[in-house]
Formats: C-alpha cells, structure tokens, sequence
C-alpha cells in the first residue's frame, strides 16, 4: 500500500509539535479501518512525567472519537533518521492489534513493518481476561 499522503499528514502535524526541552519535533497519523485519519504531536512539559508522545497523541484523539480499528500508524521527525515508536506508545498501540502497520519515514522515504515486530512477546488485555 502507499502510504505516501499518511506521511505527508505525520509531517504536517509534526510542525505543531510543543518540544521546547528537547527540540525534537515528532508527527503521527493514524488510519483508521475506515480510512479516517487522526493526528497527533508530541507535547512536553517541564516535569517531564506530564510529556506525551504523538503516536499516543493521535490514538487517543481516535478513541474520544469512538475508533477503535486501525491499519496503520506513519511517524516522523524532526530528526534526519528514521524514527521508531518508544516503548510506552509501542505498548499502548499494541492494544488494538500487532497487525497494525508502522510507517516510519524521514523525508518521503519510508519503510512499513508490523506492530508486533517491533514489540516480540508482548500481551495485551485481551490475553489477562
């Protein structure tokens, strides 16, 4: 799948991002199942514990909508690399499928792997009930 325009929303968004500690500006765009997509930054706070990252911004902008199906997940930076999700939001996303698609890009180059490939032998809820 193409996922050049996912991509093109993630570093539109990044341009909102609210980083004045560590001047690392990430975007994400969301897509949900039904092809609406959800945005999000990162946005920091000077205790550091309040921070929150853009794929976790995003996901729950999707839920307070009432989505809870999604396919895939683009995220970029202000970085010249490609970014990775951390650990929380790999966590957090694997919540709702280690199917779902990580487009990680820098510039317009990106690459696509599987949820659950960058989060071997996680759990979710759905195993705990």
């Amino acid at each position: 799948m193409d996922y050049k325009e996912l991509v093109r929303k993630a570093y539109e968004v990044r341009d909102n991002a609210y980083a004045p500690y560590s001047k690392y500006k990430v975007g994400a765009a969301l897509l949900t199942k039904n092809g609406k997509i959800y945005l999000g930054c990162n946005v920091e706070c000077g205790s550091f514990g309040g921070t929150n990252c853009a794929e976790r911004t995003a996901l729950f902008s999707a839920i307070a909508d009432g989505e809870k199906e999604f396919t895939a997940i683009a995220i970029v930076s202000s970085s010249n690399d490609f970014t990775y999700p951390c650990g929380i939001c790999r966590q957090v996303l694997i919540e709702f499928g280690k199917d779902l698609d990580v487009v990680i890009a820098k510039d317009m180059e990106y690459k696509v792997l599987k949820l659950g490939e960058l989060l071997p032998h996680s759990w979710t809820s759905e195993e705990l009930l």
